[in-house]
């Protein structure tokens, strides 16, 4: 995974006006969000993939160029996995595997509520843990947006691995936020974005969570769990919630420090 910084799009942008539609497709952006593009990419996380595309694309203004190249570019990706014919014994795994089944926990927390608050997920695959993520801290947050934040950054990373054609399940502690995009945004919707009784708050992660969803929710499961009921994952993702408030990590990264299980449920709970 590659989290979008300002000194990655420079590698892949001459001017950030130049941005192409190709390019917004590749960081997830929706087109009609072009004006602020840059501040919705800045500090999600994009497979590798998309990020080499995206860097590859710089300075080719014509779109049909664009599309040769990606087009290219997918082929060499679908050359490089098919396997060999050949009486060369198959290299032993080294690392951790891309296949199986992935279940993603996320959770989000805020002390106070409102006051500094961030994110964190924990992603398993084949029952083992893999990867921690954290981060998004905001100094004025409020509990809800982090639940959201966490959940869209789990539909990230769900997106990139049923692509992959794994089965994907994310686990949420957060009501609020499973309701938000599987239930009320439906009607906020067909409403213009609009609600009785006044503003819809946390619309843009909102919009940008359902819209997401939408795309892939026939290929993920979306659970509710109850939080601090013994659950190793979700208690992970709480520790990382923690962790992203007491390091004030503004981007969502990948934790880098050795996943020692018992160690961090030692670390301060949110």
């Amino acid at each position: 995974m590659q989290t979008i910084t300002e000194s990655f799009l420079a590698l892949g942008l001459v001017n950030p006006s130049d941005i192409s539609d190709n390019q917004l497709t590749l960081l997830d952006i929706a087109l009609e969000h072009r004006e602020n593009w840059e501040a919705l990419a800045l500090g999600k996380s994009i497979s590798d993939a998309r990020a080499e595309l995206f860097v590859l694309l710089k300075g080719i203004t014509a779109k049909t160029n664009q599309d040769k190249i990606i087009k290219n570019y997918k082929a060499l990706q679908k050359f490089r996995k098919a396997p060999i014919a050949n009486d060369t014994p198959p290299k032993q795994e080294t690392s951790e595997p891309t296949v199986g089944d992935v279940t993603i926990y996320c959770d989000g927390g805020c002390s106070p509520n409102p006051g500094a608050s961030g994110s964190g997920v924990a992603v398993y695959r084949g029952g083992k843990v893999i990867s921690l993520w954290y981060g998004l801290y905001e100094s004025n947050g409020t509990n809800n947006t982090a639940e959201l934040n966490a959940l869209y950054e789990s539909l990230v990373m769900a997106q990139e691995e049923s692509a992959k054609g794994n089965s994907v399940s994310i686990k949420c502690d957060s009501m609020y936020s499973i309701n938000c995009i599987q239930t009320w945004a439906i009607g906020w919707e067909k409403k213009g974005w609009t609600k009785k009784g006044g503003e819809i708050k946390n619309l843009d992660i909102i919009k940008k969570a359902y819209a997401l969803y939408n795309t892939i929710k026939n290929k993920i499961s979306l659970t509710h769990i109850k939080a601090h009921a013994g659950l190793e994952g979700n208690e992970l993702a709480d520790r990382m919630t923690v962790y992203a408030r007491e390091t004030q990590e503004p981007h969502f990264k990948q934790y880098s420090k050795t996943i020692d299980v018992t160690a961090i449920l030692k670390m301060r709970s949110g």
